[in-house]
C-alpha cells in the first residue's frame, strides 16, 4: 500500500441531473409552502395566540432561506461530483461547502445496483448504488447506458454476483 497513488477522479454525473434536482427540489418547496400557507389560514380561522404567528413566521423564513438554497445546491452539486471506478476502487468526490472524497475497496463491496425515480426516468438517467459492510455509496445521476456499464463493471471488478 505504501507508494501506491491513487489518481483524482475525473468522471462527471449527467448535466440533466440539474433539472431533475430542480424539479424535486420545486415539489418539495410547493408542498413545504403548502403546509405553511395551510397552518397560517388555520391561525386566522380559529384565532390562535399571537406567538403561534411568530412561531408561523419563524418556519416561512426558514422555507425561504430553503427555497433560494434549492435553487443553488444543483449547481454546486453538479460542479463538484466526480468519480472513478477501476479494479481496485470505487473513487467518488463531491462537496462544495464540505468536501467528501470516498475510497471504497472493490473487494468490499457486497452489491451494486442501479436505481431510476420519476424524474430521473423522465431525463432518462439512473443512479448506482453499492452496498459495503460499513453502508451504501451512492453515484446519482448518470446517463442510463452509463449507469448499467458503470453496475455491471463493479460487479465484475468485484465479483458480485447478478441478483436479477
Amino acid at each position: 500500500m505504501a507508494g501506491m497513488k491513487v489518481h483524482e477522479p475525473k468522471e462527471r454525473i449527467s448535466k440533466e441531473a440539474i433539472k431533475v434536482w430542480l424539479w424535486s427540489d420545486t415539489i418539495a418547496n410547493l408542498i413545504g409552502g403548502m403546509i405553511v400557507g395551510i397552518i397560517y389560514v388555520l391561525y386566522i380561522r380559529f384565532g390562535w395566540k399571537e406567538w403561534v404567528f411568530w412561531l408561523i413566521a419563524a418556519i416561512a423564513a426558514l422555507v425561504a432561506i430553503g427555497i433560494i438554497w434549492s435553487y443553488i445546491q444543483p449547481f454546486l452539486l453538479y460542479k463538484n461530483w466526480r468519480y472513478d471506478a477501476d479494479q481496485e476502487f470505487l473513487h467518488m468526490k463531491n462537496g462544495a461547502l464540505q468536501q467528501v472524497d470516498v475510497l471504497v475497496p472493490m473487494t468490499k463491496i457486497q452489491s451494486v445496483a442501479t436505481k431510476q425515480g420519476i424524474f430521473m426516468r423522465k431525463y432518462n438517467l439512473m443512479s448506482v448504488s453499492v452496498q459495503t459492510i460499513g453502508g451504501e455509496h451512492v453515484i446519482p445521476a448518470l446517463p442510463k447506458e452509463r449507469a448499467e456499464q458503470l453496475r455491471n463493471a463493479i460487479a465484475v471488478y468485484a465479483k458480485v454476483k447478478d441478483d436479477e
